[in-house]
């Protein structure tokens, strides 16, 4: 147990690490406002969740301890946004198009109202 934590700490470190990276490259790299280095890091974790997934679980011999520490550690670090569209993703392949829209409306819409309650609140408490 203790090597599993070590491992999804370390892999969450690297996640983390890799993304401000590369988000911080390519931001840098673009004119204007737009957050063009958040849509880079989201789409290739998408790209690469999948990509991990397949290569874990139908083409290489990983351990589910190793297939955690990579995509919770690693891919949960570098973007959440990936394992969002997994989730999606599984819904869509079951067919369960009205928990796809409820999943899809949660995030986002939820999501949204949820920042800006917190900026409510820490308006009111400080």
């Amino acid at each position: 147990m203790i090597v599993k934590l070590l491992g999804l700490a370390l892999a969450g470190a690297a996640g983390t690490l890799a993304r401000y990276g590369l988000a911080g490259l390519v931001q840098n790299s673009t004119k204007g406002s737009f957050p063009w280095g958040t849509l880079v890091v989201n789409l290739i974790g998408c790209m690469l969740f999948g990509f991990a997934w397949t290569a874990l679980t139908e083409r290489l011999a990983v351990s589910l301890e190793m297939r955690t520490i990579i995509l919770v550690g690693f891919m949960g670090a570098f973007t959440t946004f990936s394992s969002f569209v997994f989730d999606t993703s599984r819904l869509m392949g079951d067919s369960q198009w009205l928990a796809v829209l409820g999943n899809v409306t949660a995030h986002n819409l939820t999501g949204i109202l949820a920042f800006f309650a917190g900026l409510l609140v820490a308006r009111l408490v400080f």
